[in-house]
């Protein structure tokens, strides 16, 4: 395939030289506290999808966002920790994944560059989970015998979805975070950088295993 294209000088890696870079805590814990109802979901079917709440509840992210920078965080990581399709499918919602992802990540552009200052820039850190599936688990399995079963090239074109879309809302960071599966790391990265190579523009890249 084509070469990646040069990681330019980047201001999240000067920064990363420079000083401690302060990330916020949890997404979900923070929206648990805001007692949420099914009404807020859009309904008992959305319940518990944090991911859709980019929709119909922007107001409420937002809110966890600005509460993080208030405090100082350099930092916020866009509601999308389950934003691959396979894992929005469980609730019917995967055709909509580049705008969920792209809506996520907007929303914490917003709320970074309302707070950040020419001396204290803040960022979008892309939130990308590892999803609900493991393609280790899945090796030697049938699909059509176990609809938990998940082909790494499925994988890898799902998070290219999501990818597209974190980018196109204005993440300056990617993170592949909380993986617990090396084949379900390869997937993200795969795809990440197959994404950079279609736009000719790269940004950095952070896995968390």
């Amino acid at each position: 395939g084509a070469p990646l294209p040069p990681l330019a000088a980047h201001p999240f890696l000067d920064a990363l030289g420079a000083h401690t870079v302060v990330i916020d805590g949890a997404m979900g814990t923070s929206l648990q506290e805001m007692a949420l109802t099914a009404a807020d979901f859009g309904g008992e079917a959305l319940e518990g999808c944090n991911e859709v709440l980019v929709r119909t509840r922007p107001d409420a992210i937002d809110r966890v966002h600005r509460d993080f920078l208030e405090v100082g965080c350099h930092a916020v990581e866009t509601d999308t920790f389950g934003g691959a399709p396979w894992v929005l499918d469980e609730y019917g919602l995967g055709a909509e994944t580049e705008d969920l992802n792209r809506r996520a990540a907007a929303i914490a552009r917003a709320a970074c560059d309302a707070f950040a200052t020419p001396d204290d820039p803040r960022w979008v850190i892309g939130s990308i989970g590892p999803g609900t599936r493991s393609p280790t688990l899945s090796l030697g399995k049938d699909p059509a015998d176990d609809p938990q079963v998940i082909r790494l090239a499925e994988m890898e074109d799902g998070y290219r979805r999501q990818v597209r879309g974190l980018l196109d809302g204005g993440a300056d960071v990617l993170l592949v975070e909380t993986a617990y599966d090396l084949l379900q790391v390869k997937a993200a990265v795969a795809a990440a950088n197959d994404v950079f190579v279609e736009r000719g523009a790269r940004v950095p890249l952070m896995v968390q295993f």
